[in-house]
């Protein structure tokens, strides 16, 4: 796979339409393998933004069902999401099989980011479930978060990048495995301690308050903000921070953490002078959630949103949390019957790990069918 995933050499006539048509690539062709031409029939638009178009499109070879990105592409730059996806590969962190260029009748240029293809999102399966007036099951969100902070555990830790837009609506499920990966890396970044980002980045209800205080010297913590939210949001039904506009943002989110001290506000941004806020104070987070939350999912969303950026737990860190011991027990299977797709199949994002977190994160009835004890390692 790895020659597919390499820049695109081929550029081919696009039409300006999508839906219906063909697009034919060569793929191969290096290292003495031979050439191979492969044509997607382009079945529906699945997603649109300012980025360009998503469709949902047939390989005519194989007959598989792939996922096209095609975004607009500035001739003058390398495509950031192109480059953070040919490194990436996790169980929950979505496919890049192959790209290639097309040109439309306007003489535009696209990059096409073919990609493994999910039906479900977790946004329309959060809207499943409130327009049946019903909570999503307590397994079902701990499974989904789960595998969300296992992705961003590989995201932060290995490829040392951060996603910088985590929502429901880049949180792809598949209905029948019930396996989550995160997707649309288009506003992902590798962080450099020391040089600046923008900070006008991310949904709105998902905006760590950072981001809001304008700071440009953030870190990975703000995917834990978004994902803390996203948790919120499966256990409420509804966003926790559904603010109309930046300022308000901030406003919804002090009604809930009460206003921030001085302290925590330097840590959000060191460089913010205007303390000028209503002394609100933070309202308990028992009462957020309904009578008959279990105590380690209050416990585990309140460790998320934290205002200072530090205290909020590592990707890693949350994995290992209480809330998903229910996963860990030897015989916990999906409510039809079925197993759990693959949860402890850590390779790399545990590198670096103590030995007492290897430790909670791999059950013992997973240590014993591999044969390892994890207790002296340091879980590389």
């Amino acid at each position: 796979m790895a020659d597919d995933k390499e820049m695109p050499d081929a550029v081919v006539d696009g039409h300006d339409q999508v839906t219906g048509h063909i697009i034919s690539t060569t793929i191969g062709g290096k290292n003495g393998e031979p050439k191979q031409t492969i044509s997607y029939m382009a079945e529906r638009v699945v997603g649109t933004g300012s980025f360009g178009i998503v469709f949902q499109a047939k390989c005519l070879e194989t007959g598989e069902t792939v996922a096209i990105k095609k975004v607009l592409q500035d001739r003058r730059y390398k495509n950031r999401e192109l480059q953070l996806m040919r490194v990436m590969d996790h169980p929950n962190v979505v496919c890049l099989k192959h790209c290639f260029f097309s040109t439309t009748s306007k003489d535009e240029l696209f990059l096409n980011l073919v990609m493994e293809y999910v039906p479900e999102s977790l946004y329309r399966v959060l809207k499943h479930y409130s327009s049946a007036n019903q909570r999503m099951p307590l397994v079902y969100v701990k499974l989904y978060m789960y595998q969300i902070f296992r992705g961003l555990a590989y995201i932060h830790n290995v490829a040392g990048v951060c996603h910088r837009d985590l929502k429901p609506q880049n949180l792809l499920v598949d209905p029948l495995t019930h396996q989550v990966k995160i997707c649309d890396f288009g506003s992902a970044k590798q962080l450099v301690r020391g040089e600046a980002n923008i900070s006008y980045i991310c949904s709105r209800f998902y905006r760590a308050p950072e981001l809001i205080f304008g700071a440009t010297e953030y870190t990975t913590s703000i995917d834990i903000w978004s994902a803390g939210c996203v948790l919120a949001e499966l256990l409420l039904g509804q966003p926790l921070f559904p603010g109309e506009n930046a300022v308000d943002q901030l406003v919804e989110i002090i009604k809930v953490l009460g206003t921030p001290t001085r302290e925590e506000i330097r840590c959000m941004n060191p460089h913010y002078t205007d303390f000028r806020f209503p002394q609100i104070k933070a309202h308990p987070w028992h009462k957020i959630f309904h009578k008959r939350m279990p105590p380690e999912a209050i416990d585990f969303a309140s460790r998320l949103l934290q205002y200072s950026p530090s205290l909020r737990c590592t990707a890693l860190e949350a994995c290992a949390h209480p809330f998903f011991d229910e996963l860990r027990e030897p015989n916990a299977r999906l409510p039809n019957g079925r197993p759990f797709p693959p949860l402890f199949n850590f390779k790399q994002e545990v590198a670096g790990a103590t030995p007492e977190l290897v430790n909670k994160l791999i059950p013992d009835h997973i240590k014993r069918q591999l044969g390892l004890s994890f207790l002296n390692q340091s879980g590389t």
